[in-house]
């Protein structure tokens, strides 16, 4: 019973440990997650601190996507600088993550 309890704690804090694009809101969305399965299958607050503490550790752990990591980088001859395309925004962007105007 109690290696369902870790598995499945550790599954669901795995599965919503991308919610959230920063450590603090994976963290706590991993924590909701994990404190909700673990009192499920626990049946008790033993199990629902144990779920949430999992869930939160997992999220504040894991990275959010990537975003634009396969990115082809243009020349600006004018600027002399790097710029890129941003499929997801449909933006352009400067190397440094400034937005192109």
């Amino acid at each position: 019973m109690r290696k369902n309890v870790i598995c499945g704690v550790g599954l669901a804090g795995l599965i919503l440990a991308g919610c959230g694009t920063t450590p603090t809101q994976r963290a706590a969305t991993g924590g909701l997650a994990g404190a909700a399965v673990g009192g499920a299958v626990g049946q008790n607050w033993t199990g629902a601190l144990v779920g949430g503490a999992a869930g939160a550790a997992l999220g504040a752990a894991t990275t959010p996507r990537a975003r634009s990591s396969d990115r082809r980088q243009y020349w600006d001859s004018r600027a002399g600088r790097y710029y890129y395309y941003d499929r997801d925004s449909g933006r352009y962007y400067w190397e440094n993550g400034e937005p192109r105007r």
